[in-house]
């Protein structure tokens, strides 16, 4: 983990000051770096069933693709608003700095359908919280979130975990 935890760029002040932003393009760019993450994303829902991964745009397709490929299953994106071809349902949820809006193909999940939400990074756990009730509200069901970094000042784990979603972080950074 301390070696995955070396390739993850910090930039003070993005996207504005004050904000220490946790950039793992650097990650996703080292082969072995990205192949050891995807494998612990994976590793703790390799033995359960999985229907799908649901990534987060953008980083979270990345990853969730990836994921999905190593679980062995489909893959759902996840995506903001209006960028979807087919009929949608979205949800609002407030970001660290803002708000914003996603959305999923209604006919993306069947029901009862084993979801796995995947996104690079958890801060107050917003995205993640909207994702979970769309794949709700299409009758999916989630087994867990998995993502590479927890900033656990902003309580994003806790508050899946008040949501009844167990999460898994491959390292957490202090601070914003």
């Amino acid at each position: 983990m301390s070696d995955l935890k070396s390739l993850i760029r910090t930039i003070p002040d993005y996207p504005k000051p004050g904000i220490m932003f946790r950039d793992v393009t650097t990650l996703l760019g080292d082969a072995q770096g990205f192949k050891a993450a995807i494998a612990q994303l994976a590793e703790p829902y390799r033995t359960l069933p999985v229907d799908a991964v649901a990534g987060i745009e953008a980083r979270g397709f990345i990853l969730g693709g990836a994921v999905a490929d190593r679980l062995g299953c489909g893959f759902i994106p996840i995506r903001k608003k209006g960028k979807l071809p087919w009929k949608t349902i979205g949800q609002e949820y407030a970001l660290e700095y803002g708000t914003d809006s996603i959305e999923i193909h209604l006919d993306a999940i069947k029901e009862g359908e084993r979801i796995l939400i995947v996104d690079d990074l958890i801060a107050t756990g917003g995205t993640a919280i909207a994702a979970a009730k769309l794949i709700q509200q299409v009758k999916g069901t989630i087994v867990g979130a998995a993502f590479v970094i927890d900033l656990p000042e902003l309580g994003g784990v806790a508050a899946l975990q008040r949501a009844g979603i167990e999460s898994h972080c491959l390292m957490a950074f202090e601070g914003h």
